[in-house]
């Protein structure tokens, strides 16, 4: 009878410490957002330098407290080739930018542990992919449908090879080029997984702020914490 005591007691201290350290595991500051607009540029943001502005401008005002972190675009760029006197340029991998996490939405909600769970059943879906304010976005089924969110990555946030335009020319086009864009809501017009990855579903028709509009979007990306 001591020992079965021994153990309940133990038991119960065992649980009483697990429930203590889970909500700071699965709760948190803000450290991610889709932007509530995009650039009105439709996929020209300035380049990455562009991007990241924009996200820092839409985390200051989501919240203040948000205005001392160092936040990224989750884009990428590909390579370049070496060109007579112009040296290659290496690709800019999309998650290499965004620190090591974790990762939490407007409102403490859990997005991912670190880089492994973000690209591998991470918690991004309709309900827990938010804005800077905490707002749903649109998605598959609302009027109008915004869940293409501008990435240029595949489905482990690495760029592309440079054969095909695939960032709409480095995130500095709004006319010539596509760019690869994932869903935020998780849902596709098929079954696929690629058709509800988050970050690596298809490429866009265009460029242009009508031909992301035309594909389901409307020019938003996702932003980070880095630090």
């Amino acid at each position: 009878m001591t020992k079965l005591r021994t153990l309940a007691a133990t038991s119960a201290a065992l649980v009483l410490l697990a429930a203590c350290a889970t909500p700071s595991s699965t709760t948190g500051p803000t450290s991610f957002f889709i932007t509530s607009v995009g650039s009105g540029k439709g996929a020209d943001l300035g380049g990455l330098a562009g991007a990241d502005a924009h996200c820092q401008r839409l985390a200051t005002a989501g919240a203040a407290s948000n205005s001392s972190k160092t936040w990224r675009a989750y884009l990428s760029t590909p390579p370049t080739f070496a060109a007579g006197t112009t040296p290659a340029i290496a690709a800019t991998n999309a998650r290499d930018r965004i620190g090591a996490g974790p990762w939490f939405n407007a409102k403490g909600m859990l997005i991912a542990r670190d880089l492994t769970h973000l690209h591998n059943g991470n918690n991004l879906a309709k309900e827990t992919a938010l804005d800077e304010r905490g707002n749903v976005v649109k998605g598959r089924g609302d009027q109008p449908n915004e869940h293409d969110i501008l990435t240029g990555s595949r489905a482990d946030g690495t760029a592309f090879a440079p054969q095909t335009d695939t960032t709409c020319k480095s995130w500095t086009s709004a006319t010539d080029g596509s760019a690869i864009v994932g869903h935020h809501d998780r849902i596709g017009p098929l079954p696929e997984n690629w058709a509800k990855s988050w970050n690596f579903s298809h490429q866009t028709v265009g460029c242009s702020q009508e031909a992301l509009v035309r594909t389901g979007g409307s020019g938003r990306f996702y932003c980070f914490a880095a630090n």
